[in-house]
């Protein structure tokens, strides 16, 4: 009987091992009673489910991911519909802590998890100052159309123009200092991705080998790729 007990405790063992996951992400909703927590990504430019969990009582849980390369994640609750109400975050392999409150969702986010979401942090951060000075000239030229003042609406568009081309610049120089980190194909891919190629290229060109490896790094190079060939045919 011992032989035989002996021979089931690997099985036992195994069997009661914690399953392992390339990506934790720990989540405290406070004021969450019950609800459907959703964890996304973007896969082929569609936005797809990699886990979800149903919350009844207990706020605070964990969705878990495969995870090849750091990549953006979403976290959403199921009473919210558009991309306003959902929790980006930049993980990678790990844990990622998520806490957040059910009454502002969103902007009480605090995210501690990897080195690429403090570079996104801090891009959105600075980045934020460009964003607020664009919706200042937008309001103004809302009042300059009420008044008919083209000469005022002139002058809006060329500083637009200008913030909207600082924007892409300082986008260039983060990521080119950042070229060691994956920050760097993603804000080329979803920050300046209608830019001129020769400014995709230098970032391009001038990331790590193990960045140009990643997905982003992947997906930034078939899509200078793809611009050129449509350039040629053009």
């Amino acid at each position: 009987m011992k032989y035989f007990l002996l021979l089931l405790l690997p099985f036992f063992v195994l069997s009661c091992k914690k399953e392992e996951h390339d990506l934790t992400v720990k989540t405290s909703i406070e004021g969450l009673k019950k609800g459907i927590i959703y964890l996304k990504k973007i896969e082929d430019t569609i936005l797809v489910t990699v886990d979800s969990i149903i919350v009844n009582g207990n706020s605070e849980f964990e969705l878990h991911s495969s995870l090849e390369s750091p990549e953006m994640f979403y976290l959403y609750l199921d009473k919210n519909s558009t991309e306003n109400d959902r929790i980006p975050f930049f993980a990678d392999k790990g844990i990622t802590e998520i806490k957040t409150n059910l009454k502002n969702f969103v902007f009480d986010a605090k995210i501690n998890g990897s080195s690429q979401q403090k570079l996104y942090e801090e891009y959105r951060a600075l980045i934020s100052r460009f964003n607020g000075q664009s919706l200042d000239l937008l309001k103004n030229n809302i009042e300059a159309q009420k008044d008919g003042d083209t000469a005022k609406i002139n002058t809006i568009r060329k500083e637009a123009d200008n913030i909207v081309k600082r924007k892409y610049l300082y986008t260039v120089n983060f990521a080119i200092n950042n070229k060691d980190s994956e920050i760097a194909p993603y804000l080329a891919l979803t920050e300046i991705y209608n830019a001129q190629v020769k400014y995709l290229d230098t970032i391009n060109n001038s990331l790590t080998q193990k960045v140009k490896n990643s997905k982003y790094g992947k997906e930034l190079q078939s899509f200078i790729e793809t611009i050129k060939k449509e350039e040629q045919i053009n």
